[in-house]
């Protein structure tokens, strides 16, 4: 049994990149902590204000992937580069330090989003390998309609990890449709038809009917 933590962004991120990786943690006995660095609404219209129901969305979501705790850090959306980098970096580290974590999930470094590359940055930060640190992984998934957008100047996104999420499909599905406001209608990459589409290729790609992929971005092994 161990600890783990994800770090998105946003609410819906961690469904989006690991909600069946999720499940099949929670499954196996592992605590299972949410961290979410920005609130996901506040760049958006002054009507559409829906912290409230987001943040409830992420609960009913956390309930469904078995989740022990989630935890906001309501960072403004899209801004996170308006805030120094030293602040996010420490609210993260403060974070962390009493779950002392052995993986952690986050982004990809190189998405388009800007809140997700400062995530990434932050987790690499907080969990950097000085004597004491408690993480001893760290793996980045990738999201619709980010990691796929990003700059052709930047390194692609090539998984090493791919996780089979066949059994819990169930799981993934619900939890998604706990955000049913942030899915969009097909053929766009975050609608339902393309989530389930990247699941299959993904498991294509190992020969499973369905997976999450994963880029490892550390591993620190005490034994083999």
């Amino acid at each position: 049994m161990k600890t783990v933590v994800v770090v998105a962004a946003h609410p819906d991120d961690e469904v989006l990149g690991c909600a069946g990786t999720i499940a099949l943690h929670s499954a196996a006995g592992d605590r299972v902590h949410v961290i979410f660095m920005a609130d996901g609404e506040k760049s958006r219209s002054a009507q559409t204000p829906q912290l409230a129901s987001r943040k409830k969305a992420a609960h009913a979501a956390a309930g469904i992937l078995g989740v022990q705790s989630v935890r906001f850090l309501d960072f403004a959306d899209n801004a996170m580069d308006s805030v120094p980098l030293l602040s996010v970096n420490q609210a993260l580290e403060k974070a962390l330090q009493p779950l002392q974590p052995e993986l952690v999930y986050t982004h990809f470094g190189g998405d388009l989003n800007i809140d997700h590359r400062l995530t990434y940055q932050a987790v690499l930060t907080a969990c950097r390998p000085q004597p004491g640190q408690s993480v001893r992984r760290i793996c980045c998934f990738e999201v619709p309609s980010s990691t796929e957008w990003s700059a052709q100047q930047e390194a692609p996104f090539r998984p090493q990890l791919f996780v089979d999420i066949s059994s819990v499909l169930q799981q993934v599905n619900e939890a998604l449709q706990c955000y049913a406001a942030e899915l969009r209608p097909w053929p766009h990459s975050r609608s339902l038809q393309a989530i389930s589409l990247r699941q299959q290729w993904r498991g294509s790609n190992v020969g499973l009917t369905a997976a999450e992929a994963f880029m490892v971005e550390r591993e620190i092994r005490l034994a083999l």
